[in-house]
């Protein structure tokens, strides 16, 4: 098994219009904080490397940074701390509704989507839905609509309805992704937040064979 790298795996989705946003990699404190200022603070700081898989569990991400200096005093610590990585990623503070998505290769099913709610919802509801790949339109509106929590998605207690289409979108790319990236052997978004204009991929992992 192999942990794509972070550029490995953003030219991988590229293939496949799934663009990550909004995070950069960088080794040098001086050209992150440039990204920085450009997207805006606040901002998350998250090491990248192919033995840091649980970012959070390892201490390898500090959210929320709201300030140069907080900026520059967490990039250098991390840098100090994980000395075998690719990078260090600056993203963008992202907001939304949170979901997680995956893929998997099952034994007897073979390549299979899995879409949830984020947060309480898959941690307590374990509140997910799953279909064998390929999907087609119908069948990715259908695994949302199983969801529990499927209408915190909608226009609930005066929050906007989420893109759906865009979803929807997001879940058709990676079905065709597994099917024809045989080497794939998993895939993890965790957390994907979701917004009525865009959709953020906050962190992914994937595995090959």
């Amino acid at each position: 098994m192999k942990v794509l790298s972070f550029i490995e795996t953003r030219n991988l989705l590229k293939k496949y219009n799934i663009t990550v946003r909004g995070t950069e990699l960088f080794t040098e404190e001086k050209e992150a904080l440039i990204y920085a200022k450009k997207i805006g603070f606040p901002v998350v700081l998250k090491v990248s490397g192919e033995k840091i898989i649980h970012s959070t569990e390892q201490n390898a991400v500090i959210v929320n940074i709201k300030d140069e200096k907080e900026f520059k005093e967490v990039f250098n610590a991390l840098d100090k701390k994980f000395k075998d990585k690719e990078g260090i990623l600056v993203q963008k503070q992202f907001k939304g509704k949170e979901l997680v998505i995956g893929l998997n290769y099952d034994q007897t099913f073979g390549p299979v989507i899995m879409v949830g709610l984020g947060g309480i919802f898959v941690e307590v509801l374990n509140d997910v839905s799953f279909r064998v790949c390929p999907i087609d339109k119908k069948d990715a509106l259908s695994m949302l609509e199983e969801l529990k929590g499927f209408k915190t998605l909608l226009d609930f207690r005066g929050s906007k309805e989420v893109d759906l289409e865009k979803l929807i979108e997001l879940l058709l790319n990676l079905s065709n992704l597994i099917i024809k990236e045989e080497d794939v052997h998993s895939l993890d978004f965790n957390p994907v937040f979701v917004s009525d204009t865009e959709i953020n991929i906050a962190d992914l992992l994937i595995i090959k064979k």
